[in-house]
C-alpha cells in the first residue's frame, strides 16, 4: 500500500437551504488501501460520495486528485478520473445480459454494429481476473443478490476505476457470500484500486479495512489505523457517547400462546409448525433462500398458503390477503421498508395513518384532531427525529423510516409484528433504539416474530430462535442453547 494519498479532501463544506450537510471536512485515502468511512445516518456520508462523484459540489473546500487540485467535479471528469461508486440500490438493467449491463452507454463497435463478441469475450476476462466465474450472457434479472453485487463491481472495474467507493455492500448478502466479496476486494486492493468502505456492520471492517475516518453531525471526527481501534472506540467516535450494552436483557415471555403455526406449506414452505407466545421475540434464522421472508408473506397473508393450519388463540383463521392478517391484528414489517413499508413521498402522518382512515372518518371526512393526537403520541412516544409530522417520510434516516413503519401498525392496534431485517441499513445508534424499542413493545404485550441475518442479533434479542433451511424449520434453539455454530450447523447441515 502506498503512504502518499491518493485523494485528499481539505476543508470540505457543503450547505443546502437551512442544513449544513458538510462542516470544513478534510481527509485523505491512499493508494491500494481499503478505508472504512463511519458514522451515523445524517452524519454526511451520502453527501460526502456525491460531492466524490461528481453528483453535488462543495460550496467550498478543495479536492486533491492524484497530486492536481479541483474545486469539484462533474460526473464525466469524476468517471473519467476513475471515481466510481456502488449504492445499495444496483444501477443494472434486469432484462440485459451481464455484458449489455457492464458496457451500457459505451458499447463497443465493429464497424456501425455492436461488437457483442468483444463485450462477451471481455467481461469474461474482467471476471477471470477477479476469480469470478460468470457467463457474460447471462440476463441480469437471472442473477441472485450476491450476483448482481459483483456484475457492479465488474462494471466498475471495467472503467478502469482508481478509487471505488462501496456503500453498504454487504447489506443484502449472506456471511458466506460476504467472504467471496472480500476476496474480490483483496484482489481490487492488490492492484492498486482504493476502496472507499461504508458499512454499519462494525465486524467486518476489522477483517478487510487498513484506516477507518469517522464523521458525525456533517463533521470530521478522526482518521485511525483499523489495528488500533476497537469496536467500543469505534461506536463512541461515531455517536459521541458510549452506549453501554448493545442489547437490552431480555424479558422472560408469558406461557399464553398468541400464534399457533401447525403444518403450514405452499410453494416454498414445507409443514412449518411453531408457536408464539405473549410478549415474546421469536427469532428466525437461515441462509438466504431458507423460506425465512416466505413465511413472513404466508403468515401475512400475502402468500398462498395450500395447506396446515394457523390459530389465533383458540380461533383457527384463514388469511386469503393481507387485511385478513391486519383484521387479526397481525403486522408486517418488510424487508425493504422503502418499497413495500411506506409511501416516500407521503408525510409521516399519511403514512402512520394510511390503513385506519376509516376509523379516524366520522359523516364522511377525517377527524383532523383525532388524527393529529394519535401521530402526535406515537412519534413522541417512538421518538421519531423529525421537525414535524408533515415531513416526507422520504426524507427521513432509515432508522426513523422503521419507526415510522412501527408506528403505522401500532395505530392499527397490531399486537403481533413481524420483522423482516428490522436493523438492515441502520447505523449502531439507531440499532440501538430500535432494540430498546422492541423490548418495550414485548414488555406492553406486543409478540414479535424477527427475521435477521445477523446472528449476534438475533443471539442478543431473541427468547427462542428457529432455524430455517430450505424451507423447512431445521431446529428451534432456547436461549440456553444460542450460539453461532450450532445456528449455522442446524442452517446449513445436509441432513
Amino acid at each position: 500500500m502506498d503512504e502518499k494519498p491518493l485523494l485528499e479532501i481539505s476543508g470540505i463544506s457543503k450547505v443546502f437551504p437551512g442544513v449544513q450537510a458538510l462542516d470544513n471536512v478534510s481527509m485523505s485515502f491512499r493508494k491500494g488501501e481499503v478505508h472504512a468511512l463511519l458514522g451515523e445516518n445524517g452524519a454526511g456520508k451520502s453527501t460526502f460520495i456525491k460531492i466524490l462523484t461528481g453528483a453535488q459540489p462543495p460550496s467550498s473546500g478543495t479536492i486533491r486528485f492524484d497530486g492536481r487540485e479541483y474545486a469539484s467535479f462533474t460526473p464525466m471528469q469524476a468517471k473519467q478520473l476513475g471515481l466510481s461508486a456502488i449504492y445499495q440500490e444496483f444501477n443494472l438493467f434486469p432484462h440485459l445480459d451481464i455484458s449489455e449491463n457492464i458496457f451500457y452507454g459505451r458499447e463497443l463497435k465493429k464497424g456501425i454494429f455492436r461488437d457483442k463478441k468483444k463485450m462477451d469475450q471481455l467481461t469474461a476476462q474482467y471476471c477471470k481476473d477477479m476469480g469470478i466465474e460468470l457467463d457474460p450472457r447471462t440476463l441480469v434479472k437471472d442473477l441472485g443478490v450476491a450476483q448482481q453485487q459483483i456484475v457492479e463491481i465488474v462494471k466498475s472495474v471495467s472503467t478502469q476505476a482508481r478509487v471505488l467507493i462501496m456503500d453498504e455492500p454487504s447489506a443484502p448478502l449472506t456471511n458466506r457470500e460476504v467472504e467471496a466479496m472480500f476476496r474480490i476486494v483483496r484482489r481490487l486492493k492488490a492492484n492498486g484500486v482504493t476502496i472507499i468502505y461504508i458499512s454499519h456492520r462494525l465486524e467486518e471492517l476489522f477483517e478487510i479495512c487498513d484506516r477507518v475516518s469517522v464523521m458525525r453531525d456533517g463533521k470530521y471526527i478522526l482518521t485511525e489505523e483499523m489495528s488500533n481501534m476497537t469496536r467500543e472506540k469505534l461506536i463512541a467516535a461515531m455517536v459521541g457517547r458510549e452506549l453501554g450494552e448493545s442489547y437490552p436483557q431480555t424479558q422472560k415471555s408469558s406461557s399464553e400462546v398468541v400464534l399457533e403455526v401447525s403444518n403450514l406449506s405452499n410453494d416454498r414452505l414445507h409443514n412449518i409448525s411453531f408457536q408464539l407466545k405473549k410478549g415474546e421475540i421469536l427469532g428466525i434464522s437461515g441462509l438466504v433462500g431458507a423460506g425465512r421472508t416466505e413465511l413472513a408473506r404466508a403468515l401475512f397473508g400475502a402468500d398462498p398458503v395450500i395447506s396446515g393450519q394457523i390459530k389465533r388463540g383458540n380461533l383457527t383463521v384463514k388469511f386469503k390477503n393481507p387485511r385478513d392478517a391486519i383484521a387479526n391484528r397481525i403486522g408486517l414489517l418488510p424487508e425493504d421498508r422503502k418499497q413495500s413499508g411506506l409511501i416516500l413521498d407521503l408525510s409521516i402522518r399519511e403514512n402512520i395513518t394510511f390503513g385506519i382512515l376509516r376509523t379516524l372518518s366520522g359523516a364522511s371526512f377525517i377527524k383532523s384532531n383525532r388524527e393529529r393526537t394519535l401521530c402526535d403520541k406515537l412519534i413522541r412516544d417512538l421518538q421519531i427525529k423529525t421537525p414535524g409530522m408533515e415531513q416526507k417520510a422520504g426524507n427521513l434516516s432509515g432508522g426513523n423510516q422503521q419507526k415510522v413503519v412501527i408506528a403505522k401498525w401500532l395505530a392499527s392496534d397490531c399486537d403481533i409484528l413481524i420483522f423482516d431485517e428490522p436493523t438492515r441499513g441502520i447505523d449502531v445508534g439507531a440499532k440501538q433504539e430500535i432494540y430498546v424499542l422492541l423490548k418495550t413493545l414485548t414488555e406492553q404485550g406486543k409478540s414479535i416474530i424477527m427475521i435477521s441475518s445477523e446472528m449476534p442479533e438475533l443471539i442478543g434479542m431473541s427468547n427462542r430462535i428457529l432455524v430455517m433451511r430450505e424451507g423447512k424449520i431445521a431446529g428451534e434453539l432456547a436461549r440456553s442453547e444460542f450460539s453461532q455454530e450450532k445456528i449455522l450447523e442446524l442452517a446449513s447441515s445436509s441432513v
